[in-house]
């Protein structure tokens, strides 16, 4: 079971990072081939711990014939029977069967959504294989794979480590002990232990690495693993309700209180009128029917898991669900510069040394020998196989114009490295160099810690400060290079070592070209848009110029912020929207500082000190790219691609989203009035009862449909990113949308009630009269479809737009009402008579007439329909 392995010298370097590409690794370590690893996946099964699994679909089906709807309907085709009409018993139940159908349809492509979600959300290794260094999911992870592991990953599989530099796991998951354990190297022929204890060669699953970084041989995955022993106790966890979910809830219950309530009136009045308790528990039945707001938890879910999956698809990945409804309330955007306004793609452009500046990219025929030690020194600085970008850069400029001279060392061994610290941005590495005792240390970092480490004079440190500021003031990000001699034992610390300054390197990282139109976008939006990032002040100044920042003139320093108390960063964190040489841990101030002040905060991080900010903001987006495992856990969001426009576009899509679920549930209020209304008034007045289940059962096959599969289609509103986000506190249920949704479907129910009336009292017969009041409520829905398509523009100007369920529901309902009208076997079911030909010529006119009030309101109070008065004035 042992991954296949070579010697491995002192120097290899096997420091990771995220890339979405391949990377080949030395050939010290060769792994498994593709094939073994496929074999392996199927003799030992998916590396998965016990979870909530996909439901299959005899459950979901189970489920959906639990629904109050469908019991409903089955104890009204029960006293069809009763009443020995089994044809009426017998449609009933082929309409149970098309209800069924459509649920089934839409929970089936909820559970594709979140499966599909599931996949992408499933946590990631970093693998070797035949030599090659590869991403992989964690569940394809398995016995004898060589894994990659570094700071802030979580351990995917049981193994032994093989290679380690200073590696450290917190195994609390497991032991319950707080602090991390020290782990040391194993051999390919140990067996795996138990978890706890220092100094082992032992990994475990779902462990987190929280230093050094090393190379484990998998030995136990899924089950057979320590945490997918005791993995059981974790599949019956269910995320929590939404707040959205809490206030549905309540709704739902309130519409069943009152619709038991009249349905137990409707039985007694039908009952004392008519002298038949079976039609009475027939009409109250229908009544029943015609007030359950089922669609509600449907939606719901459906926008919610198809919205993620949207999302996904445009390279966000959504983790917690309740981050969707957010996203439409995000009032500032605070981001990291390098990678995500940046292309992360680094070259170097200028050298500094000897007092004398070299512009790389003016001559790229040589570099002259006065600079080849500050190329030398960087290159000793950073790892034998960057991922690094600046490392890589480093490494490229070496092998450009280095590669004939003495300055590349590739037969010096590592002795030791120095890691960076928040107290000191430098780390160092230290050589051995063969034939001699002399270790050699090169060091880079910020400028001003390289000075500080070479412990320059005041006047030596303002010299320094000149040529970097010239540098960053082009925007290029600025390294100090430093180099030292020690004979015998190292140093414990970096301040201990004799450095001497080398000189600056200025490097270039290219903004991405889509940021600046994207910031100017967040700006329509009234989202303001916060860089921060490690970087020299004047370099950070200049990148957020070209990106178009407000206020870039403006910024404040990492050891600024130590300074000043939290009243003062209130005060200014109002107006800066920069701030350069910040540490991670400085980010969790500035989110408490930003929400203290109301703002909704979108923060975005990588590290794993970066995980209480983005556990703290309102919105944490992990970057998916070079994100570390711990930073993915502890956010929200995870972007896939690392780029801003595209946490532009997930607020867009949050909007949509957002805008759908109010447009959806405000037609499932309107809608349920007029079925309600028609069911219980005519009753009370003492006509012939206009709906009976039958007809309720059509209506809830163009409901159903329309407000979970067209609604959630429909494209956003023009002006979705030129209006300001939402109030935090604004409730899905807000009262004046209520209301007006209750009035849009009190005009659809006056209308057709007015046409039932009319033509009850003009010679109709009864099932004329049903047939034309049909026909009216049929049309009536379809309007409260348009109408709901947008509060702010009139049916005429949304008619447009492209939703292609919108119009098959649409052309479909009105194939089935002329189906119903004129082929006789459905007419007689649906106890209706053939009507003339003009008579749908008023019922369609009447039918809209009911909604045309609304387009009339639309025009009159514009955009404060839909967004408030407060907020459309903003």
């Amino acid at each position: 079971m042992t991954g296949r392995m070579q010697s491995v010298s002192a120097d290899t370097d096997i420091r990771t990072g995220d890339e979405a590409r391949e990377e080949i690794v030395p050939s010290q370590w060769v792994g498994l081939s593709d094939d073994e690893a496929a074999q392996r996946l199927v003799r030992y099964g998916s590396n998965e711990v016990p979870s909530a699994q996909e439901r299959k679909f005899w459950r979901i089906a189970f489920d959906v014939l639990k629904e109050p709807m469908l019991l409903l309907l089955i104890g009204t085709g029960g006293v069809y029977l009763l009443l020995g009409d089994p044809a009426e018993a017998a449609v009933l139940l082929v309409a149970i069967f098309g209800i069924i159908g459509i649920t089934l349809y839409q929970e089936r492509k909820t559970e594709r959504a979140l499966h599909a979600l599931r996949d992408l959300s499933s946590p990631r290794a970093l693998v070797i294989r035949q030599s090659v260094r590869k991403r992989i999911a964690g569940r394809e992870v398995v016995p004898g794979d060589l894994v990659v592991i570094s700071e802030g990953d979580r351990i995917p599989a049981d193994g032994i480590i093989l290679e380690s530099r200073n590696v450290q796991i917190d195994e609390s998951l497991l032991t319950g002990e707080s602090l991390p354990v020290t782990k040391t190297l194993g051999t390919p022929d140990v067996e795996l232990g138990r978890p706890g204890g220092d100094n082992t060669p032992n990994a475990f699953s779902g462990t987190l690495v929280v230093k050094g970084r090393g190379i484990i041989e998998v030995r136990a995955t899924g089950l057979s693993s320590e945490l997918g022993k005791i993995g059981a106790s974790l599949a019956g966890l269910r995320p929590d309700s939404t707040q959205i979910q809490k206030e549905t809830n309540n709704l739902v219950k309130i519409f069943a209180v009152i619709g038991v309530l009249l349905c137990g009136l409707v039985v007694l009045v039908f009952s004392y009128t008519h002298g038949n308790w079976l039609q009475g528990v027939l009409a109250g039945l229908t009544l029943a029917i015609s007030m359950v707001p089922e669609e509600f938890p449907v939606v719901l879910t459906i926008f919610l898991a198809m919205g993620a999956w949207r999302m996904s698809r445009q390279r966000v990945l959504t983790r917690r669900m309740p981050a969707i409804e957010t996203l439409g309330a995000a009032t500032v955007l605070c981001v990291d510069k390098t990678g995500t306004l940046t292309m992360n793609r680094m070259s170097v452009q200028v050298l500094f040394s000897g007092g004398q500046l070299w512009n790389v990219r003016d001559d790229r025929s040589a570099v002259p020998e006065g600079f080849h030690e500050a190329v030398e020194y960087s290159i000793l600085a950073s790892s034998r196989d960057p991922f690094d970008p600046m490392e890589k850069a480093f490494l490229t400029l070496g092998q450009d114009f280095l590669q004939s001279t003495e300055h590349l060392h590739a037969d010096w061994t590592l002795a030791r490295e120095y890691p960076l610290s928040p107290a000191l941005l430098v780390m160092s590495r230290a050589w051995n160099v063969p034939g001699t005792a002399t270790r050699y240390i090169s060091a880079k970092g910020a400028p001003e810690a390289v000075a500080q480490l070479c412990r320059l004079s005041a006047e030596e440190g303002a010299r320094l400060k000149i040529p970097t500021e010239k540098m960053a003031s082009q925007g290029l990000r600025v390294l100090g290079v430093a180099k030292a001699t020690v004979e015998g034992e190292l140093p414990v610390d970096q301040e201990s070592i004799p450095f001497q300054l080398v000189g600056l390197i200025g490097l270039a990282d290219p903004v991405r070209p889509s940021v600046p139109s994207a910031i100017q976008e967040c700006y329509r939006a009234g989202i303001r848009v916060i860089m921060i990032t490690g970087d020299y002040p004047i370099t950070a100044q200049s990148i957020a110029a070209q990106i178009g920042l407000q206020n870039s003139d403006l910024v404040i320093t990492g050891p600024e912020l130590e300074q000043i108390d939290e009243f003062q960063l209130k005060q200014r964190v109002r107006e800066v929207n920069v701030f350069a040489r910040v540490v991670p841990e400085q980010k969790l101030r500035l989110v408490n500082a930003l929400k203290s002040l109301g703002e909704v905060v979108a923060m975005t991080g990588d590290g794993v000190n970066d995980a209480p900010a983005l556990k703290a903001a309102d919105i944490g987006i992990a970057m998916g790219n070079r994100g570390t495992d711990v930073a993915r856990e502890a956010a929200a969001l995870v972007l896939l691609d690392d780029d801003f426009s595209s946490i532009v576009n997930a607020i867009r899509s949050g909007r949509r989203i957002y805008d759908n679920l109010k447009k959806a549930t405000a037609f499932v209020l309107a809608v349920h009035v007029p079925i309600a209304g028609v069911t219980l008034v005519p009753l009370l007045l003492g006509w012939p009862l206009l709906l009976i289940p039958i007809n309720v059962v059509f209506l809830e096959l163009i409901i159903d449909p329309a407000c979970s599969i067209a609604f959630e289609a429909e494209p956003e509103e023009p002006n979705v990113m030129a209006r300001p986000p939402r109030a935090r506190d604004e409730r899905l249920f807000e009262r004046k949308r209520v209301l007006l949704s209750l009035l849009q479907g009190f005009g659809v129910f006056v209308t057709t009630l007015a046409v039932y009336g009319f033509f009850l009292h003009h010679g109709h017969s009864e099932t004329d009269s049903r047939a034309v009041g049909f026909s009216t409520l049929v049309v009536g829905n379809l309007a409260l479809i348009f109408t709901n398509r947008s509060w702010t523009r009139t049916i005429w100007k949304s008619v447009g737009g492209v939703n292609a369920s919108l119009w098959t529901i649409a052309i479909g309902t009105f194939v089935a009402l002329l189906l119903v009208l004129y082929v006789p076997p459905l007419t007689r079911l649906f106890h209706f008579s053939a009507v003339h030909p003009s008579d749908i010529f008023i019922a369609v006119p009447a039918g809209c007439l009911g909604v045309l009030w609304f387009e009339a309101l639309k025009l009159l109070t514009g955009k404060r329909l839909h967004y408030g008065p407060t907020e459309a004035a903003k």
